[in-house]
């Protein structure tokens, strides 16, 4: 697509919602009502969003669309999608239920509901969590459990930032709970998560140090060969992180975590990651055996007023490259991590925007966001036959920093490319750069954007190997994730 006509589309998008008051002023070329039309006459429930992204592009010639594949289709992967809150009830799971499968990950989060399992002393009903562990199963989606909340039966809350308890009574109810939970989810569940973001309540580290001791060697006593995933940290605070280390230590208690979880909601999805290198040298200090996890992660897709990266004036294209930056910047340090979240979720004081899928107040599905069905490439894309080898050494005559990951597929390379030195924006808009990447030579590469799916031609006088790089000129490179793969490792599907 000509530059001329994406600067269109996007112009009436910006048109669209009242919110764009709040964003930078941005002049664009105006022309025509042909677009306007075009873009009107979507049905409702459509997302206008996804056309933007159906009808744009880099301007290079589209030979097809990224083929996906179910959940059941993919042998193995470390891609999780967020499922949670259904203990308090702000979404259905029965309403997006098949949408995990479809999604293709392997790995899906729950959150237990003590509260919503004994609403009477020493009575589990574990109905609505059968549903829940045994829906994911049968799509071939592996549940796993975060164990958290409180219940007002013994004195503590069950929402987000709710204190730990602290008096006997209660953890002795907490522990029979869990010992139920694991017992009966034990040939499904092998991996628990100890709480929900503890640093945000009103207990303090030691509190939580002895609810993850005390909780672990309960689930231990049940099913030995169980992974315990401790901290699930709210942010990055290194300090609480350390004083639960400390604790552990002081206990010999360093070997019953395999996980460190944490929830590094940033602006800037790339900011990240120097605290991350942080949170794995502390980490390794205390035990090197123990893998971090990103457990939780996503970004709204409208201005929000609480919750995470709130404030900001967020869209659905902002929040579709948001999301595909997290993902390809934890899979080239190969780290596991959970997408948050499936759909939107009403809260008590709100209705949510997270979703990769948009949602009613009535937990009814309007439409896919564009956010889906990157996820949805990149899960399919980036499985357990994809291997990375780490940023790649590159130059270029890009005047923005970018981010080059490499990683091997059959012995074969794939590199994803993107800006990364600002907050993703909501522009459908490339720049030509030429670019060589070190140490990375093709036969016949093909460029994909990861969001559309769309699948293009590189041009033969756009690029050549020279010694052992390869040398790509006039690349549209933008500040979200394409990928450039051999074309025998892209599998492409007609419109």
């Amino acid at each position: 697509m000509k530059i001329s006509e994406l600067y269109l589309i996007h112009s009436v998008k910006c048109k669209l919602p009242k919110i764009k008051t709040y964003m930078k002023m941005k002049k664009y070329l105006m022309t025509g009502v042909l677009a306007i039309v075009s873009v009107f006459v979507i049905a409702q429930h459509k997302s206008m969003n996804c056309e933007l992204f159906r009808y744009s592009g880099p301007g290079l010639k589209q030979i097809g669309w990224l083929a996906t594949k179910h959940s059941k289709e993919i042998q193995s992967s470390a891609w999780s999608v967020g499922c949670e809150t259904l203990d308090r009830d702000y979404a259905k799971f029965s309403i997006y239920k098949d949408y995990v499968g479809e999604l293709g990950v392997k790995h899906a989060r729950l959150q237990s509901g003590w509260a919503k399992c004994e609403k009477e002393k020493g009575k589990y009903n574990f109905e609505w969590l059968d549903s829940c562990v045994y829906g994911l199963a049968e799509q071939s989606v592996k549940p796993w459990i975060c164990l958290c909340y409180g219940n007002p039966l013994y004195g503590s809350g069950i929402r987000l930032g709710a204190k730990i308890f602290t008096d006997e009574k209660a953890m002795e109810a907490w522990l029979k709970y869990v010992s139920a939970t694991v017992s009966r989810y034990k040939n499904v569940v092998n991996e628990w998560e100890v709480w929900n973001e503890p640093n945000l309540g009103n207990g303090g580290y030691e509190e939580y140090s002895t609810l993850l001791m005390k909780t672990a060697e309960t689930i231990k006593k049940v099913q030995p060969n169980a992974i315990i995933m401790g901290f699930s940290l709210a942010g990055l605070p290194l300090k609480f992180a350390e004083e639960v280390f400390k604790i552990l230590k002081e206990n010999n208690k360093l070997e019953l975590v395999d996980r460190l979880t944490y929830h590094p909601y940033t602006c800037n999805p790339d900011d990240s990651y120097t605290e991350i290198a942080k949170l794995e040298a502390l980490k390794n200090t205390y035990n090197p055996k123990i893998k971090l996890y990103q457990g939780e992660n996503g970004c709204p897709s409208i201005l929000e007023w609480t919750h995470a990266l709130n404030n900001y004036p967020w869209t659905e294209i902002s929040q579709a490259k948001w999301f595909m930056r997290r993902m390809a910047g934890d899979r080239v340090r190969d780290i596991p991590s959970s997408i948050f979240t499936i759909i939107d979720l009403r809260y008590y004081n709100m209705l949510q925007s997270f979703g990769l899928i948009r949602s009613n107040l009535l937990h009814e599905i309007i439409y896919k966001r564009p956010s889906y069905y990157g996820v949805q490439h990149m899960v399919n894309v980036f499985d357990d036959t994809v291997k990375p080898v780490g940023e790649l050494e590159y130059t270029s005559n890009a005047y923005r920093k970018m981010t080059v990951a490499g990683f091997k597929k059959e012995g074969s390379p794939l590199v994803l490319v993107w800006y990364k030195d600002q907050i993703p924006g909501d522009e459908l808009k490339w720049e030509l750069v030429n670019l060589t990447i070190k140490n990375t030579n093709f036969k016949d590469p093909v460029y994909v954007e990861m969001i559309s799916g769309k699948v293009f031609e590189i041009g033969k006088p756009d690029w050549e190997n020279k010694g052992t790089d390869v040398v790509f000129k006039n690349l549209p490179v933008w500040d979200s994730v394409m990928m450039i793969a051999e074309r025998s490792q892209v599998i492409v599907k007609p419109e």
